[in-house]
């Protein structure tokens, strides 16, 4: 199976400007960029379904730029909804550090890049005659993020990201050799006026493909877990919490994740959705994926621990489950507990939780949201997969 075939088979390729990336691809050494702006200081697993490219690329001979946007992060990019927050220098270059060093120490030694480096002493009128006359509005107009936008209305600055983005391309082609740009697949307006942008200004051919976005089986995004993103910092979302988001995927989903996600043969996938066919029940597939994951991104002990822990608390077995220690002192609201330990994102959805009969005390189903506790340890259980041994003060 070539290269080009294996990313197929895995849903990794949804739209492509030419069909000569099928060649490129089989045959190894192509420069290409994937990037990232700075919006937080930790990647989640949306970044991460994407990220995985370079590391299966670079397996075959091709080598991998990674961007993260100093300065893109200073604009952002176009939201279907509303324009982004501004984000201050200090946050922008704070959280460009903390991604650098996350993604290294996942992929390791690929070339990293910051697009303000090369963006900072752009002045206006160079920026607009070196860059913006290549731009046709209407062609710009026609974007599809941009013409979602335009009922609601856009900013200038919005609707100037594409240009700084395929201004990283062409800094990139010219400077790097980069032929080709990788992103997800909204991301398609934005890499296309980088291919448009240096055939225009350059003269020269360049590439691109997107990848499909990470869904759940309804379609909508995948990447939460009670409305709460899963992130790639430990301190952010623990390999436990990482570990049991994984092995909760939905049944009809999981082998696509293990497709998308994991680094396992086409044979060994093959093998467990054949038993996840055969026997669901065992969960052999969810196991591999929540496994493979959470060894990748936090290492083979923390994927070891976490399996573990997730069979004691599965067997009953409770001395290796996560512990908690409340802010709270004994006496206080189940609901404000629930909150304070990040079972629940609000008093709200607590108190849902709660009325629904989705949360246990000791093995005994809280329905009251009045309930008090009144001791110092008490493990709390929410729906039948998500435990927690709580200490309070």
């Amino acid at each position: 199976m070539t290269l080009f075939e294996e990313l197929k088979w895995r849903g990794l390729i949804k739209d492509m400007t030419s069909p000569e990336i099928e060649k490129l691809l089989n045959e190894g050494e192509v420069t290409f960029y994937i990037g990232t702006d700075p919006t937080g200081d930790s990647l989640h697993i949306g970044h991460l379904s994407s990220f995985l490219i370079c590391k299966r690329l670079a397996s075959h001979g091709h080598h991998p730029i990674i961007l993260v946007g100093g300065a893109t992060g200073l604009v952002g990019d176009p939201r279907p909804s509303k324009e982004r927050d501004t984000i201050s220098y200090d946050l922008v270059k704070s959280n460009v550090d903390c991604l650098t060093e996350q993604v290294k120490s996942l992929f390791g030694n690929f070339e990293f890049v910051n697009n303000y480096d090369w963006s900072k002493d752009v002045d206006f009128i160079t920026f607009l005659r070196d860059y913006g006359k290549y731009f046709n509005v209407n062609y710009m107009i026609n974007k599809d993020i941009v013409k979602r936008r335009l009922d609601e209305g856009i900013t200038y600055t919005e609707f100037s990201y594409q240009i700084m983005q395929a201004m990283d391309f062409c800094v990139l082609y010219q400077n790097k050799n980069c032929i080709m740009q990788v992103a997800g697949q909204d991301q398609w307006g934005n890499i296309t006026a980088g291919v448009d942008l240096i055939r225009k200004k350059l003269g020269k051919e360049a590439y691109a493909f997107t990848m499909p976005l990470v869904t759940k089986k309804d379609g909508t995004k995948f990447g939460k877990s009670e409305g709460k993103a899963i992130w790639l910092d430990k301190e952010k979302t623990t390999p436990y919490e990482f570990y049991q988001f994984f092995i909760n995927s939905e049944d009809e989903m999981v082998i696509d994740y293990l497709k998308r996600f994991t680094f396992l043969s086409r044979e060994e996938i093959e093998d467990l959705e054949k038993k996840h066919r055969e026997h669901p029940e065992l969960r052999e597939a969810h196991k591999a994926l929540a496994y493979e994951v959470t060894k990748f991104v936090h290492g083979e002990e923390e994927a070891e621990n976490a399996k573990k822990m997730s069979e004691d608390i599965f067997s009953g077995k409770n001395e290796n489950m996560p512990v908690v220690d409340s802010t709270l002192k004994v006496g206080a609201n189940i609901l404000d507990i629930l909150v304070d330990t990040e079972f629940a994102s609000s008093k709200s959805e607590a108190k849902r939780l709660v009325e629904q009969g989705g949360i246990s005390v000791d093995d005994e189903k809280i329905v009251d949201p009045k309930f008090t506790i009144n001791k110092k340890e008490i493990i709390i259980k929410k729906g039948k997969k998500i435990f927690k041994k709580v200490t309070l003060k």
